[in-house]
């Protein structure tokens, strides 16, 4: 069975699985153990669309509180479509990874007028909305219309992995894995095969320590009879992650207002507020760092003061090190040559704005550092 994975016969091989036992033995399982989810309950494709990307490297825990917030704020495609970008990333905010909403705002500008505020419902009109890929359509088309077409998300990557007895990560081999998705997937029921195949990797087939004893498929998985199941699906080396150090000016004007600035709509936190700064060069003191991103992005003379929080963030690719100053403003007039907009806002109105994570914890520390009644900035010269 090893060899299956490097055969030309491959395709093959996949098809002489046995399918009517584990489509039966899944599908029983599942209408018993399934979880209940709020997506699941309804038949409404735009809001199964939105929990499909909700849940792209989420979970579903996290995922419940902003559904819900989101379906509140935006009930309707056409109400996405009609909203403002900074809004839809502020009810997005905490969630991360937040091109998700930037692509699902996009991608309801274009179906409200290519589609007629219907979503498409053919895989190749799926795959063209920004934001969507193949699984991530799998999992719209079966849930919302009931068409047979598969999905290979993560949960479902390991199922199949330990079910075959994968010997190379499946990274490494997703063409043989979407066969087998689609050799499974059975055509009179795609919507609940789809939800039991993930839910048996959220419930019993997980990352570590899986439930075998619970398994409906345990009798034909391959790695639970080797006992590899422990040791599959194999990974990928990961290189360390690089280590960003930031310089962070909180610019503060003598009435009690900070100096924020929006990312461009594009890359990792496009369309964000954020307070200014940038990477401290090799040789290069924190306060050069920010006197000179300061002057260089927004064209600003400024004095910097003391020290207000250090913040250590992760995200997927790599890590920062944010060393937050305060700072007083000297005069002139920010300009934005290097973000989309700046603005000059007070602590009531920061609440209003999407910040990203890390940011949200400067401005917990300027609400515990700034009482409704202070006037003068700690740590500055009058």
């Amino acid at each position: 069975m090893n060899k299956l994975y490097t055969s030309p016969a491959a395709p093959a091989k996949i098809k002489s699985l046995p399918k009517e036992f584990l489509r039966e033995s899944l599908l029983v399982w599942y209408r018993t153990q399934g979880r209940k989810l709020p997506w699941r309950e309804t038949q409404d494709p735009y809001a199964i669309w939105v929990s499909e990307i909700m849940l792209q490297q989420t979970q579903v825990k996290t995922v419940l509180p902003y559904y819900r917030r989101w379906l509140d704020r935006f009930p309707s495609l056409t109400d996405l479509a009609q909203a403002e970008l900074e809004s839809v990333l502020k009810v997005w905010e905490g969630l991360g990874y937040y091109a998700r909403a930037r692509h699902l705002h996009r991608a309801a500008q274009i179906i409200e007028q290519d589609y007629g505020g219907a979503f498409p419902q053919t895989l190749e009109a799926a795959l063209k909305l920004p934001g969507i890929g193949r699984s991530t359509a799998g999992g719209i088309l079966s849930s919302a219309f009931h068409l047979p077409v598969p999905i290979l998300d993560g949960n479902v990557k390991r199922v199949l992995a330990r079910l075959i007895a994968l010997p190379v990560p499946p990274q490494k081999a997703l063409p043989e894995l979407w066969i087998v998705s689609e050799t499974l997937l059975p055509p009179q029921a795609p919507k609940e095969w789809n939800q039991a195949l993930m839910d048996l990797g959220a419930l019993v087939c997980v990352r570590r320590r899986p439930l075998c004893g619970d398994c409906p498929w345990s009798a034909v998985c391959l790695a639970y009879a080797q006992g590899s199941q422990h040791q599959l699906p194999q990974t990928m080396t990961k290189a360390p992650l690089p280590h960003k150090r930031i310089g962070v000016a909180v610019i503060v004007k003598e009435n009690q207002q900070f100096l924020v600035d929006r990312r461009p709509p594009q890359g990792l936190l496009g369309g964000l507020w954020e307070f200014p700064g940038g990477k401290i060069e090799a040789g290069e003191t924190v306060a050069d760092c920010i006197r000179r991103e300061i002057r260089e992005e927004l064209a600003l003379e400024i004095e910097v003061g003391e020290e207000l929080i250090v913040i250590d963030h992760a995200y997927t690719h790599f890590r920062v090190t944010l060393y937050v100053y305060l700072c007083g403003y000297l005069g002139g007039e920010p300009q934005a040559l290097a973000c989309e907009e700046v603005r000059w806002v007070n602590l009531e109105e920061l609440a209003t704005l999407p910040f990203p994570a890390a940011n949200q914890k400067i401005i917990d520390a300027l609400r515990r550092r700034w009482s409704q009644e202070t006037r003068t900035a700690p740590g500055l010269s009058a």
